[in-house]
C-alpha cells in the first residue's frame, strides 16, 4: 500500500517562487565593482531573474544546454543562477581561479553555448575565447556606463539584456531529476572532472544545511557567503538564504579583504559567514591591527582546508562560534558538520580543543563509512582510520562525461580520497589525502595533525607535511615551513622544540625546509604532489 500524498517536484523553481511569495522583502546587499553597497530585494531580484530569462529565450537553447558564468559573489550571479536553472537550462559555475588552460578545457568539454563574465574577467576571456570556438556569445555583468570595449565575440551589457526582457515569464515544469548545475574539481592531477547536480539533489542539500546542526539558518539571520559562487555554489547558501528569507550580503571581489569584510559585517548586522581558513585569517589580522570587533557575528562555517585551532580560539575572544564543516564538490558540498561548541561545558578544555577541529557528524542523508586495505568496513572506536566512502542524495553517482571512475568503483558508494577515523559519538576526523598518507615503518602519520601543529606556531605563515623516502623507515615526515612576515627569525630547532608534547615522538617531521611560498591550487589547496617534486632530490640527514 502507498501513501497518499501529492507527487511534487523538487525543483529550484520552487525556492525562488516560495521566496517571492513569502520572503519577497528580504534584502540582498552587493559589493560590485560599478556600486559598492548595491540593495536590491528577493522580490526584485527574482522579478529580473523573469527578465534575465526571457532575453536568454531568443536564443533558442535546447534543455539541458549549459550556460556558464565566471563571477564573483553578487545580485547578478544571484539572477543567472536561477533564470538559466529556472528555465530548464545547466548554470555552470567555472572558477576563474583556475589556470587559463583548465578554463578552456572545461568550456569545451562542458559544451558551453554562453558565458555569463564579470568586468574583472573580461582581459582573461578575450586571451581564451579563440580556443573556445563552441561559445556562441558573452554577456559582461555590468550597465552601459560601465561597459568595456572588448574583442569578445557577440559581447552584450548585462543590464541592457535584462531590462529587454519583459518580467512576465512562465517557468516551464521542469522534471527534479533535470540537471540544474554543474562545476567542476579543481583537478589537482589529471583534468578537471565536472560535478551535474540536480534540482533534487539540489533542494534536498538546501534543506539539509537549513538544520540547526549544520548552517542553522533562519529569517533572522544575515548571512554572508565569503566561500564563491562559483565554488559549490557558495556552499549551498544562494539556494537556502531564500528558502528561509535570510538576509543576504554578498562581498564581491572583496572575499580577501579584511577591512571590507569587516565593514559589512558591522554595517549591515551579519550574524553568519561562511568561507576557508585564509579568509579568517585576514580578517582576524584586520581585527587585532585595527583594534575593531564584529559584534553581530555569532558563527562562522570553516571549510576548504583544516581550520588551525588557533584560529577557533581567536574568534571565541570575539564571542563567534567556529564550526567547522567538510564535504566536497562532489558532495554538493557538504557531508558533515561540528557542532560540538554547544556542549563545550562537558568537555575539559584539552579534550574540547581535540573535538571541536575534527571534520563533526553527518549531516542526515549523509552515509559514511572507512574501509581497510582489504575493503572491509572499521569501527568507529575513534582509533581505525582508513577510506572514507560517502553516500546520499546529494553526492555524485559518476562524473559528468566520464564512463568510468574509481572513485565509484564501489556500487552505491563514492571514495572521497580521505583518510579518516570515526568515533563512537559519530565525530569523523580527516587524518589524511589517501594519495599523500605517510607510512613509516609499517605505521601511518597523519600529515595534517602535524601540519596544524605547525601551523599555530605564531612564527608560522603556512606549512605542509609529506612524506619523503628514507633507507630505513620506508617514509618520514617532511616539514616545509613558510615563515610569517614577523618570524623570519625562525629555526628549525625551535619548530622541533614546538612539537614536544603536542604530538607522538616517532610523528616528529625528521626534517624542517623553509620556502619562501607553497604551491597551490586554483581553490587555495597546497599542491603536495608539486611540493613532492620540488623535493625530489632531498636526502634526510644521517
Amino acid at each position: 500500500m502507498q501513501g497518499l500524498m501529492m507527487d511534487t517536484q523538487l525543483t529550484v523553481t520552487s525556492i525562488m517562487e516560495f521566496a517571492e511569495r513569502v520572503n519577497s522583502n528580504a534584502e540582498i546587499v552587493s559589493f560590485t565593482r560599478d556600486n559598492p553597497r548595491h540593495r536590491c530585494t528577493y522580490g526584485e531580484a527574482f522579478a529580473r531573474a523573469r527578465q534575465l530569462a526571457n532575453s536568454v529565450a531568443g536564443w533558442g537553447l535546447e534543455p539541458g544546454d549549459r550556460i556558464a558564468t565566471l563571477a564573483w559573489n553578487d545580485y547578478r550571479h544571484l539572477e543567472t543562477y536561477y533564470a538559466s536553472a529556472c528555465s530548464g537550462y545547466v548554470c555552470h559555475t567555472i572558477n576563474p581561479r583556475l589556470f587559463p588552460e583548465q578554463i578552456v578545457y572545461i568550456i569545451n568539454h562542458a559544451e558551453d553555448q554562453y558565458v555569463f563574465l564579470d568586468l574583472d574577467f573580461v582581459p582573461m576571456v578575450e586571451a581564451l575565447a579563440a580556443e573556445c570556438p563552441g561559445v556562441r556569445g558573452y554577456v559582461v555583468m555590468t550597465d552601459e556606463e560601465n561597459m568595456p570595449s572588448t574583442s569578445l565575440p557577440g559581447a552584450i551589457c548585462y543590464e541592457t539584456f535584462v531590462g529587454a526582457g519583459s518580467a512576465e515569464f512562465e517557468w516551464p515544469e521542469i522534471d527534479e531529476n533535470a540537471a540544474c548545475a554543474l562545476c567542476y574539481t579543481s583537478g589537482t592531477t589529471g583534468n578537471p572532472k565536472g560535478v551535474l547536480y540536480s534540482h533534487r539533489s539540489t533542494m534536498l542539500h538546501a534543506y539539509a544545511t537549513l538544520m540547526p546542526d549544520a548552517m542553522g539558518l533562519s529569517s533572522t539571520d544575515v548571512v554572508l557567503p565569503i566561500v564563491p559562487m562559483f565554488h559549490v555554489n557558495a556552499w549551498g547558501t544562494p539556494y537556502a538564504c531564500p528558502m528561509v528569507g535570510a538576509k543576504l550580503v554578498f562581498p564581491g571581489s572583496k572575499m580577501g579583504d579584511g577591512e571590507t569584510l569587516a565593514a559589512l559585517i558591522n554595517e549591515e548586522g551579519v550574524t553568519m559567514s561562511a568561507g576557508v581558513p585564509t579568509v579568517w585569517l585576514g580578517l582576524l589580522a584586520y581585527l587585532k591591527a585595527s583594534g575593531k570587533r564584529v559584534d553581530t557575528l555569532e558563527k562562522i562555517i570553516v571549510g576548504g582546508a583544516a581550520c588551525p585551532l588557533s584560529v577557533m580560539e581567536d574568534f571565541d575572544t570575539y564571542g563567534v562560534e567556529s564550526r567547522v564543516g567538510w564535504g566536497m564538490t562532489e558532495m554538493s558540498p557538504l557531508g558533515s558538520t561540528n557542532a560540538s561548541y554547544a556542549s563545550r561545558d562537558d568537555y575539559a578544555e584539552e579534550a574540547f580543543a581535540k573535538i571541536r577541529l575534527k571534520g563533526g557528524r553527518p549531516i542526515f542523508g549523509v552515509d559514511m563509512k572507512i574501509v581497510g586495505d582489504d575493503g572491509q568496513e572499521l569501527p568507529w572506536d575513534g582509533v581505525a582510520f582508513g577510506s572514507l566512502k560517502v553516500r546520499g542524495p546529494w553526492i555524485c553517482s559518476n562524473y559528468y562525461k566520464l564512463d568510468e571512475s574509481d572513485a565509484h568503483a564501489e556500487e552505491g558508494w563514492f571514495e572521497t580520497g580521505d583518510v579518516a577515523t570515526i568515533d563512537p559519538q559519530g565525530y569523523m576526523a580527516i587524518t589524511d589525502r589517501t594519495k599523500d598518507v605517510i607510512k613509516s615503518g609499517g605505521e601511518w602519520i597523519s600529515s595534517i595533525d602535524v601540519e596544524n601543529v605547525a601551523i599555530d606556531h605564531p612564527k608560522v605563515a603556512e606549512a605542509a607535511v609529506i612524506g619523503h623516502f628514507h633507507p630505513k623507515w620506508s617514509e618520514r615526515p617532511l616539514l616545509v615551513v613558510v615563515r610569517a612576515a614577523d618570524g623570519q627569525d625562525l629555526t628549525a630547532d625551535e619548530i622541533m622544540a614546538w612539537f614536544e608534547g603536542k604530538i607522538a615522538k616517532w610523528w616528529m617531521p625528521d626534517a624542517v625546509e623553509f620556502v619562501d611560498e607553497l604551491p597551490h591550487t586554483a581553490t587555495g589547496k597546497i599542491q603536495k604532489v608539486k611540493l613532492r617534486e620540488i623535493f625530489s632530490d632531498f636526502a634526510f640527514p644521517e
